[in-house]
């Protein structure tokens, strides 16, 4: 049985991983324009416990893989991520001043500056994808997925929706797409990744996809518990914002008490979906009590 402390260890080395691919591939802040390349890196390198690419390459040596081509993959979600968050703090949207500890991308940078950093990114992360060595057929459908993911049909319309619905009741229908489309299928996509890679059987893929959302509306709910209970050295950002900016959440909704209640039923459940795999998924298991305590 893995110990917590192996998983932390764990994470910790496939972070890393992911940062060399990354710091690799993108362009050196000191490349023309400069401003631009700096701005891009700036949140990306800031830290973060890049708790998605981890779930990709996790999920890929779960299902009997250990070459170094994932890691590609998890580079591209990562930067996809960063992008979305990049946006999310811009006067525009949710108007945040701290992202991962430091001053957010347009405090330091810019709005402009900013949002052209968010959109180098999106567009980086789908170059990096490419140029992923896995058959024709099943890149394009994983690609394709990626554009849907990102795009209106998921984390863009679910901010939307998160928008639109600031300082107004919301019933639990729209607060459930809020959660599922802005947090939780990139988070279902990442496991489902891992899976395209090992070319798994369509059982799996409907196995992961359930646990991937089961994570996924984990890590949003906790981060919504977060903001009203925890500190900024623990979020890398201002606790309270969700209120000031008067957020659907689901302490907002359901109360902080049923928030937690909820949180302890979808870790429950998504570890027993994952231990179908036994032994092999003890890390997809275990990260899962990391993500309801954030215990990074």
């Amino acid at each position: 049985m893995a110990k917590l402390m192996d998983l932390k260890k764990d994470i910790k080395n496939k972070r890393e991983l992911v940062n060399i691919v990354i710091d690799r591939y993108l362009p050196r802040k000191d490349e023309y324009p400069k401003v631009l390349h700096k701005a891009l890196r700036h949140i990306l390198f800031a830290g973060g416990k890049r708790i998605r690419p981890y779930l990709t390459i996790t999920t890929y040596n779960m299902l009997g893989h250990n070459d170094e081509k994932i890691l590609l993959v998890a580079g591209a979600i990562e930067i996809f991520h960063t992008y979305t968050l990049i946006h999310d703090d811009l006067p525009s949207l949710d108007n945040d001043d701290y992202r991962r500890g430091v001053k957010t991308s347009h405090i330091e940078f810019g709005e402009d500056i900013a949002l052209l950093a968010g959109d180098a990114l999106l567009t980086f992360g789908f170059d990096l994808l490419n140029q992923v060595d896995m058959p024709t057929k099943t890149k394009v459908k994983m690609i394709k997925e990626f554009s849907e993911v990102l795009g209106a049909e998921g984390i863009i319309g679910g901010q939307c929706v998160d928008i639109l619905s600031e300082g107004k009741q919301v019933s639990k229908k729209t607060l459930n797409y809020i959660h599922l489309n802005k947090t939780a299928k990139l988070f279902t996509l990442s496991v489902r990744a891992g899976a395209y890679m090992a070319n798994a059987k369509e059982e799996n893929f409907r196995r992961l996809t359930r646990y991937g959302e089961t994570v996924g509306l984990l890590f949003q709910i906790v981060d919504d518990i977060l903001d009203i209970e925890g500190t900024r050295k623990k979020l890398g950002k201002e606790p309270g914002s969700d209120a000031r900016k008067l957020k659907a959440t689901y302490p907002k909704i359901y109360g902080l008490k049923e928030a937690k209640v909820k949180a302890d039923e979808l870790r429950e459940k998504a570890e027993k979906i994952i231990s179908h795999y036994g032994e092999k998924a003890i890390y997809l298991k275990k990260i899962c009590k990391f993500i309801r305590y954030r215990e990074f």
